[in-house]
């Protein structure tokens, strides 16, 4: 499998109303309340949600067909996928007021989205069969580096915290790609279940978790070798998996249950089941992307088809509330 480099300076453009630079979040004017922001992919806006006060206090257009979102480092930014088009686009966090839009050439379809701690995003081309990693996104000289995956549907993204490798899940394909950004070595890619598409790294870097929502199954791997260490039954089509902070447990967004699936990290099987809508609920709510608050207490599951966010409580496994959002929220990104 051939590596693909593509180097653009200046292939994408910023918009007026440029965001500072980036730096440390501060007190006081440019604090801001922990909020939630979510993609709301069939009315093509954007949500920003209060959650001190539980309400959506503000929704924007965006793009054709939102899908994942990132926040920068210092807070003061929202990236959004925009999976119906070509560009990853930034917004202010306090207005969500566009401030770039960066172009990913034809057909890119970006899905999957990583705003690293080094400051520079990782994206998905799904179009593309590809991964980009767009280095200093708000600036005038960005430069965008393309990596062929080879494979169908690269979906979602995974990055080291070295920021050295990617990985990604290639729903047409069934496998699983690691991608070396720095060495650029041949990708390698293995076969993990049935449409693999959630996917997510421990908070130590040492084990890469994947659900694959067609054969009902989690998977942890080995980050390097890419061997599947264990394999673990779930909940019906878990569509997301998402680690706690602290480490110790993986879930799985189970859409066809309506449930999530809690998965011991250090013996990989599922210690608990929470139930987030009932069996008569399942289809109407449709849950897809699932979320940890900063400090592990809550999990925030998109419910699609309501135009819902659940806010649901670690400990008990209740259902504190329903965030109302716009038509068809899917991804989200969180504000601590």
């Amino acid at each position: 499998m051939k590596y693909v480099a593509v180097l653009a300076v200046g292939l994408a453009f910023s918009l007026a109303a440029c965001a500072p630079a980036a730096g440390p979040v501060q007190a006081g004017a440019d604090a801001m309340p922990p909020t939630l922001f979510v993609a709301n992919k069939r009315g093509n806006t954007l949500s920003k949600v209060d959650l001190a006060k539980g309400e959506e206090v503000l929704r924007l257009p965006s793009c054709t067909n939102p899908h994942e979102l990132a926040t920068s480092p210092d807070g003061r930014q929202v990236a959004l996928a925009c999976y119906g088009g070509t560009s990853v686009d930034i917004f202010r966090t306090d207005s969500l007021a566009r401030v770039a839009s960066i172009d990913l050439g034809e057909n890119a379809r970006p899905h999957g989205i990583v705003w690293h701690p080094n400051g520079n995003l990782y994206a998905t081309a799904e179009g593309r069969r590809s991964v980009f990693w767009i280095r200093d996104p708000l600036s005038e000289t960005r430069a965008l580096f393309e990596y062929g995956t080879g494979k169908d549907g690269s979906h979602m993204l995974a990055v080291s915290p070295d920021a050295r490798t990617a990985w990604t899940t290639d729903l047409g394909s069934r496998t699983v790609t690691r991608i070396d950004l720095v060495t650029r070595r041949a990708p390698m890619s293995v076969t993990v279940g049935e449409e693999p598409e959630g996917i997510a790294l421990s908070p130590d870097g040492k084990t890469l978790w994947v659900s694959a929502r067609g054969s009902n199954q989690a998977f942890a791997l080995d980050p390097q070798t890419m061997e599947v260490r264990e394999t673990i039954p779930t909940g019906r089509f878990p569509l997301r998996i998402a680690v706690r902070p602290q480490g110790d447990v993986a879930v799985t967004s189970d859409l066809q249950d309506g449930s999530l699936s809690v998965i011991d990290t250090a013996s990989a099987k599922v210690i608990r089941t929470i139930a987030v809508s009932s069996p008569e609920e399942t289809e109407a709510r449709f849950q897809v992307t699932i979320l940890w608050s900063d400090d592990g207490n809550r999990i925030y599951v998109a419910e699609t088809a309501s135009d819902t966010v659940a806010e649901v409580d670690y400990a008990s496994g209740a259902v504190l509330r329903r965030l109302k959002v716009g038509n068809g929220g899917d991804g989200m990104a969180i504000l601590p």
